[in-house]
């Protein structure tokens, strides 16, 4: 097997996120036969090199699993929490493999949530690039004007960066409006801030579709998803043949 960065070695294994496993490298706390390794460019090979994380060896997952969770609010988008909030991985009871959250939803949102040890997989759902389209419904304490739907549409400043195009309708008018959301990017409490922007609360908050895939599950229930959907999603995200689950 070719030399491959360490940090898509990590992400592949099924230990985190490309960005978590570049902080677990920057952070010291990986070695390579033996060696402490801080920079992000430094190459190895899993089959040849003994890798470790805090110690503990790396292997390749025996094989990749792919799960669905509705998330329900009051539930962190995290493998741990230092505070001790209870946190997706607590909803995972039966899961043998070591999965981990792809992408997130904030402590007080809820809906779908797909969970996976496929590092690979998880990096393109969740890059800019691969232009995943996730589905939100959401009710605000106050309606957008027709000018500020149509800048929500085309993107409004937020922390120094504009928010790419977003697709914008109202689903149910009245004091408390909902509205259906669709974005490519995620960037953390993406929906809530552009709301913000515009002096709105959002109220409630619930993903229901990434890409294709709709949230079919009671909140708190976790499902794996079947052969078809697997084989669909890697046509999207244009996964090789040889990344593929065996």
């Amino acid at each position: 097997m070719p030399e491959e960065r360490l940090q898509k070695i990590l992400s592949q294994a099924g230990i985190a996120s490309r960005r978590k496993a570049e902080q677990l490298i920057t952070e010291g706390r990986v070695t390579v036969n033996g060696q402490t390794i801080t920079q992000l460019g430094s190459k190895a090979d899993l089959d040849r090199d003994h890798i470790k994380v805090d110690g503990r060896l790396l292997k390749k997952p025996k094989r990749h699993v792919y799960l669905a969770l509705h998330k329900p609010k009051g539930v962190v988008t995290t493998v741990s929490d230092p505070e001790g909030r209870e946190t997706v991985m607590h909803l995972m009871r039966g899961v043998k493999e070591r999965v981990y959250p792809v992408g997130r939803l904030d402590y007080h949102s809820e809906g779908l949530l797909l969970l996976t040890n496929d590092g690979e997989f998880a990096h393109r759902i969740t890059a800019p690039a691969s232009h995943v389209i996730k589905t939100y419904v959401v009710k605000t304490n106050g309606h957008l004007t027709e000018e500020q739907e149509k800048q929500f549409r085309e993107g409004i400043p937020l922390h120094g960066r504009k928010t790419s195009p977003a697709e914008l309708k109202r689903i149910k008018p009245g004091a408390n409006p909902w509205y259906e959301v669709k974005i490519a990017e995620g960037r953390q409490n993406q929906i809530r801030e552009m709301f913000k922007h515009f002096g709105l609360l959002v109220e409630k908050l619930r993903r229901v579709k990434i890409g294709f895939f709709e949230l079919d599950l009671p909140p708190g229930r976790y499902r794996h998803l079947t052969p078809k959907e697997i084989e669909k999603f890697r046509r999207i995200l244009k996964l090789d043949d040889h990344s593929r689950d065996t």
